[in-house]
């Protein structure tokens, strides 16, 4: 049987009870967010803002990037460079396509931070 992936529900719910926080508690450290809104998003039945989610990671010691994968977002930088760029769009599909495996993603993510270290150093 296959593993299961945590879902952004499941991550945020599993933070939070660490945490000790209940939903209420959490709502309140969220400005404007409902114990329903988080609820919500625990049950997968919502997908939050990137600032929703950096809130998130940042009161729930969750890493962002993580969150923004489990979302399904890029976000707005991200977005943006991918109109610049459409090769990167062009090497996510081929990603997909190849049904590249978590190691090799590391390598992937691994050899883009050395060009990217290489470019601004």
């Amino acid at each position: 049987m296959a593993d299961r992936i945590e879902t952004l529900g499941d991550q945020v719910r599993a933070a939070r009870v660490r945490a000790g926080l209940s939903l209420r508690e959490l709502a309140k450290q969220l400005d404007g967010a409902t114990p329903s809104y988080l609820s919500d998003i625990e049950n997968d039945r919502r997908v939050p803002s990137e600032k929703v989610l950096a809130s998130l990671a940042q009161i729930l010691q969750l890493n962002f990037d993580d969150l923004m994968a489990a979302a399904g977002r890029f976000g707005e930088d991200t977005d943006r460079y991918l109109r610049r760029q459409p090769t990167a769009g062009v090497l996510l599909r081929r990603i997909s396509q190849h049904n590249l495996g978590r190691d090799e993603l590391e390598s992937l993510l691994n050899q883009a931070d050395r060009l990217g270290q290489q470019k601004r150093g």
